[in-house]
């Protein structure tokens, strides 16, 4: 069995490990041991807070395999962005050129510096460990997070986003950066990737341009990548479109991915969701190839847990979600309980 659960200071070594698997683009983890640990240290205090509004929270979680112990995944949400330090976006807008007397009607894409996400949640660092990505569990890492903001609502904001990694080679290079490195910057795009993630985000308003640029002043390759995604973010991609998220013509300064954005009540997983009693008893009876799968979590914060499971059946006369023993515990739940749960 596969459970989610907040992340601990035991799960240092863990994320260090995932943050040198992730490679080039991955910004919200880098390999840095102290930024790391901070991190860790910010999401324990986060999960610890009693609190009824987003502020600066994170919350970082991991996939763990009950049966090994091993850590899989991780996924996290920041509760606000932007509040302490600057989030900066492009917003892909257009400008129109007329002139009657010359009979002339152009229209020209352009990108415009902009904050407009301050305030907004943000779900960020989904990544599952290479040898995991099969199954269902790509799709748990990612919709389980919707389980924690459906049940605790108040801690985010109404507007949730979040940032698709854009195209770079294997060499970590993004024609997109390329464009700017060559008219505004004199760093390479892993350098700057990496300085980002590091937290340090100063010489974006010293040295980005501060007026709107022409799209199609770009060199062809760089317009090319504008709201595009990495080969590898597709299928990230692909799920929270069936979440409800949209592209609404925002990207990332660096690598041009898109961001989307969805409001947190629109969210499928989180409409979806359902909360009632659980029965703990045996489920012999239910036909395991025709069964749901259901992704379930217990109500709590600090001790969070979620996981997935066709051990699980939800009945609808009694309003009532009947689980194994095994699914119970692994949530921390006893008889009468409260769980939320929903269709994976």
């Amino acid at each position: 069995m596969q459970v989610l659960r907040p992340i601990t200071a035991n799960d240092f070594a863990a994320l260090k490990q995932i943050a040198m698997e992730s490679g080039h683009g991955f910004t919200s983890l880098p390999v840095d041991d102290n930024l790391l640990q901070e991190k860790i240290e910010r999401a324990e205090r986060s999960f610890a807070k009693d609190i009824n509004k987003p502020q600066d929270e994170t919350y970082l979680f991991v996939l763990e395999d009950s049966k090994t112990g091993d850590v899989i995944g991780t996924t996290a949400i920041e509760a606000a962005v932007g509040m302490s330090v600057p989030l900066y976006h492009y917003h892909l807008g257009k400008t129109v050129h007329h002139s009657p007397t010359l009979n002339v009607y152009n229209t020209v894409d352009i990108l415009s510096m902009c904050n407009d996400y301050t305030g907004c949640s943000e779900i960020c660092t989904l990544f599952l460990r290479e040898q995991n990505r099969k199954g269902l569990t790509g799709r748990f890492l990612s919709r389980s997070r919707f389980l924690f903001m459906a049940q605790h609502s108040e801690r985010f904001a109404d507007t949730i986003i979040a940032e698709m990694r854009g195209v770079s080679d294997e060499d970590g290079h993004s024609p997109f950066w390329q464009w700017l490195q060559e008219h505004f910057f004199s760093i390479e795009f892993p350098q700057a990737d990496h300085l980002v993630g590091l937290g340090d985000k100063v010489f974006i308003s010293e040295l980005m341009p501060k007026y709107p640029i022409y799209a199609n002043l770009l060199s062809k390759k760089a317009q090319a990548v504008i709201g595009k995604v990495h080969e590898k973010t597709k299928p990230a991609l692909k799920l929270l479109e069936k979440e409800g998220f949209e592209h609404r013509g925002y990207v990332d300064l660096f690598d041009a991915g898109p961001t989307v954005e969805a409001k947190l009540g629109n969210i499928r997983s989180v409409r979806e969701s359902q909360v009632c009693p659980i029965s703990i008893g045996e489920l012999a009876h239910i036909n395991e190839q025709s069964s749901d799968t259901l992704a379930i979590c217990n109500q709590g914060v600090n001790d969070f847990r979620a996981t997935f499971t066709k051990h699980a059946h939800y009945n609808h006369a009694k309003h009532t979600l009947i689980v194994s023993q095994e699914v119970a515990d692994a949530l921390k739940l006893k008889q009468g309980d409260a769980a939320r749960f929903f269709r994976l």
